[in-house]
């Protein structure tokens, strides 16, 4: 039997407060990922720790949803997931030193790629 409008309203935010709560106890503040160096340790620790945090997100949405048997869950849930994992994972892949906007480029320890070496003047 699905939830009335209302009782189903109140259960997706509900479960998008128990999505929020995982990221905030389970993922370092956005200010403290952002002054942190992509690339390295520090950075491969929150990288783990938003890709657990999103997974335990996503087993609670999936969880209260298929109990609620109510596709609001899935929509309200999954974007607020969505949109937390993206912040975190955006501020762990810039650096204190690059501008608004602009991503460190590919290839460190997250990625598990190598760093590209740029060719220096008179090298």
């Amino acid at each position: 039997m699905k939830l009335k409008p209302g009782e189903s309203l109140l259960v997706a935010v509900l479960t998008a407060l128990g999505v929020y709560m995982i990221f905030q106890h389970g993922v370092p503040n956005t200010a403290d990922i952002k002054a942190s160096m992509p690339g390295g340790a520090a950075s491969l620790n929150t990288h783990t720790s938003i890709k657990t945090a999103t997974f335990e997100s996503a087993a609670l949405v999936v969880g209260v949803a298929v109990l609620a048997r109510d596709p609001t869950v899935y929509v309200v849930g999954g974007l607020v997931t969505v949109v937390e994992a993206w912040k975190n994972l955006h501020a762990n892949v810039t650096g204190p030193g690059t501008p608004a906007g602009q991503a460190i480029a590919p290839g460190s320890s997250v990625t598990g790629q190598p760093t590209p070496t740029l060719n220096t003047p008179g090298s």
